[in-house]
């Protein structure tokens, strides 16, 4: 029996990006892509299951939703009944403004993570490598 579970939480934030959505969103999309800036390793197996290795540790997701050049969303799959009911999930949009033609990377992350200041840290510097990558 599990004591206490942390309560997920709904984390947001915006990234001016550089880059146009057709370029970015092979990064944001693809296992390659996201090898680059996004974790260790990413694999993806023949039934579409994305693998994102942290440090030695496992991740194991699919895309449960997306738009070619628009968004992306990834969903962890459950590791306890509570997880299936509610699961994590990320999802990466990108965005542009019509006057500004400016590209947004906005980042949702749905996930039992309590500290919001080291998750906004954590996807501050994934952001910033994924600048670094694309050039922008």
């Amino acid at each position: 029996m599990e004591t206490h579970m942390a309560k997920k939480q709904l984390f947001t934030a915006d990234y001016q990006m550089h880059a146009s959505a057709k370029m970015l969103y092979p990064y944001i999309q693809t296992a390659g892509g996201l090898s680059e800036w996004f974790a260790d390793d990413v694999r993806i197996n023949p039934e579409k299951v994305f693998t994102f290795v942290w440090d030695q540790e496992e991740h194991k997701a699919f895309i449960s939703s997306h738009r070619t050049n628009h968004f992306v969303r990834f969903e962890y799959l459950p590791e306890s009944t509570e997880d299936k009911k509610d699961p994590s999930y990320f999802e990466l949009n990108l965005e542009v403004n019509e006057l500004t033609q400016m590209t947004f990377l906005k980042v949702y992350d749905y996930s039992d993570f309590d500290d919001m200041q080291e998750l906004q840290d954590l996807w501050d510097g994934l952001v910033e490598k994924l600048k670094t990558v694309v050039g922008g």
